[in-house]
């Protein structure tokens, strides 16, 4: 039986001298992926049409590289889509890039005006149309760092949701005024980290009602510590992370008064640490408390597990997610956690670097997992790829999760080399782009524990080889299904509208405290359908690769009818709000229940 194409590349990538792959398991014996039907991708809608430009979304990330190959040049940047100014959709915040180091012809760190982070208005509720206005001027905002990531969440409780931006140097934590205004508030919340930063997420660790921070830091780079290293050719190319020591990351413990307070000795996360670059906040082992799982590039992930009292317990290699089947820690980009086989617990995904599979890990509800990514046909797909940006969606609203991995490499590919010319041409764009475009992809969830590759159903989006990382998930344009905001290295923002989930039944519910302070970040919904079907979601933000997504809960129904609702709120209360009508998005707050 021949190899699937994409394996078939991956054998002739190491045989290239890409990559040392000798003695590896998945070449030479590995599953087929699970394809969609010819006539069936014929005969359905294109799922997604990329709008960016076309509603105003005009943003171009600059890595600022000159040709010396420094390493942050390669690794950012992510996005939000929050609501900045409460109107009840979904703004955009877009992270830049810098110059590292001074132009050669001029001595300045940059050519003309600084870059800087972007804040874009959407103004469909006011208009009627799906449109961003660009008000980084009048938001205040003057994010001028090497930008990486950003983290949304309303950590004051004043009930706008305010922005944590994570940089290559001082981190920055912007408060959200009202009438679409900022203020730098690092210092005064004592909530910086002057380190290499990627992922940051707020989350309510001790259940006191207010949401704390998590930074994970990468390595320990500066330009007097680059190291040289070259490609297969003797060419130069970028290091990999294990050049640089890690970093440990941070745990900040919000005081409720406008201030954080160091908690990472105290929480037990400083006894481990790694090259952070995703972390997700999730109820692993169903205790009611949340946990936080951090991917790491090249060293093995962390799960810890939330015992109470503000204490964390690293179980990962317990709990079988610390590293692959084979015991090989990988390099861990992006993470996403959700129910996708529909058994009531969060299962993960990691993304990885190109010659190891990305990893899929099932919760068995105790928090302890398995890597199932070969039986659900997610191994072989993966293989080629060097995936960022993750997460589980139900594109298609029919109940069961789906997943999305953007894609873009770090080290430099030779294709023609490789003998994968067909991508070699589809990757003729600019320099950067030919030498690290990667196209990125669907995956539609069978509802049988296995997985389709469905990227040429997602349009012309998924054809483009371009190097893609950050990933934000959220319902744009309020029409009921779920939309995909990707950031590119050294390119484009692309916006994702999805054509066609909105077809089948949805509902949508945002979460709020009892107060109505915040999105009540960490609680879990589940919905009972009449089809039998319990679906669960958790509300989260924090997700993906450096980047902050939609906390509002979108359902996908199907054909079925919604019999009833139910809220665990984070901190152990349980409501049941009844059957809501679909079509329609709907705010539960604690308390509020008439059941």
């Amino acid at each position: 039986m021949p190899l699937p194409p994409r394996t078939l590349a991956a054998v002739l990538i190491c045989t290239a001298g890409m990559f040392n792959c000798a003695g590896d398991p998945r070449i030479g014996r590995v599953e087929e992926p699970v394809t969609s039907d010819t006539r069936t991708r014929q005969t359905e809608p294109a799922v997604f049409d990329e709008r960016a430009a076309g509603v105003g979304l005009a943003f171009q990330h600059r890595n600022g590289g000159r040709g010396r190959y420094l390493l942050p040049e390669i690794m950012g940047s992510g996005a939000a889509l929050f609501d900045a100014d409460g109107d009840g959709d979904l703004d955009v915040y877009l992270v830049q890039g810098a110059d590292l180091e001074p132009d050669v012809a001029t001595g300045t760190a940059t050519a003309g005006s600084p870059a800087r982070d972007r804040l874009f208005r959407n103004e469909l509720v006011e208009t009627g149309e799906l449109r961003f206005v660009d008000v980084t001027e009048d938001s205040r905002i003057e994010s001028t760092g090497y930008g990486m990531g950003v983290a949304a969440g309303d950590f004051d409780g004043d009930g706008r949701i305010d922005l944590y931006v994570t940089n290559l140097g001082p981190n920055r934590l912007w408060r959200n005024l009202g009438s679409g205004r900022f203020e730098d508030v690092t210092a005064a919340a004592e909530a910086d980290d002057p380190r290499w930063s990627v992922p940051a997420a707020f989350f309510d660790y001790d259940g006191d009602g207010m949401l704390d921070l998590f930074v994970a830091n990468y390595v320990d780079f500066n330009l007097g510590s680059h190291t040289l290293c070259t490609f297969g050719s003797g060419e130069p190319d970028y290091c990999s992370p294990k050049t640089y020591r890690a970093e440990p990351d941070r745990l900040f413990s919000n005081l409720g008064d406008g201030r954080f307070e160091q908690a990472t000795n105290r929480a037990g996360l400083a006894s481990e640490f790694g090259n952070g670059l995703g972390a997700v906040p999730a109820d692993l082992d169903l205790d009611g408390r949340l946990d936080l799982y951090v991917a790491n590039d090249g060293t093995p992930n962390q799960m810890w597990m939330n015992r109470g009292g503000g204490r964390f317990e690293n179980r990962a290699l317990f709990g079988g997610s610390a590293v692959n089947r084979r015991g090989e820690a990988e390099a861990g980009m992006g993470v996403d956690a959700g129910d996708l086989d529909g058994d009531g617990d969060e299962d993960l995904y990691v993304t990885h670097i190109t010659g190891e599979t990305s990893t899929m890990y099932l919760n068995d509800g105790d928090g302890l997992f398995t890597d199932a990514g070969m039986p659900a046909g997610l191994d072989t797909p993966s293989l080629p790829m060097t995936g960022f940006g993750t997460g589980w969606f139900d594109f298609d609203n029919d109940g069961d999760l789906d997943l999305l991995a953007v894609n873009g490499a770090v080290r430099r590919l030779d294709r023609a080399r490789s003998g994968d010319v067909a991508a070699a041409r589809a990757a003729a764009g600019s320099d950067h782009e030919r030498r690290f475009g990667q196209p990125n992809q669907l995956f539609r969830n069978l509802g049988d524990g296995r997985f389709e590759d469905a990227s040429a159903l997602g349009g012309p989006a998924f054809a483009t080889y371009e190097v893609s990382r950050g990933a934000a998930f959220g319902d744009v344009d309020n029409d009921g299904d779920t939309d995909v905001l990707i950031t590119n290295n050294n390119g484009p923002a692309r916006l994702l509208l999805n054509l066609t989930g909105q077809d089948n039944g949805w509902i949508g519910l945002r979460l709020v405290t009892a107060d109505g302070g915040r999105d009540a970040v960490g609680s879990l919904v589940r919905v009972r359908l009449t089809d039998g079907r319990t679906i669960m979601r958790r509300v989260r933000a924090a997700m993906s690769y450096a980047s902050s997504s939609d906390p509002r809960v979108l359902i996908g129904l199907g054909s079925a009818e919604v019999e009833d609702i139910r809220i665990d709120w984070l901190g152990g209360a349980e409501e049941s709000f009844g059957a809501l009508p679909p079509h329609a998005y709907h705010e539960l707050r604690q308390g509020d229940s008439r059941q």
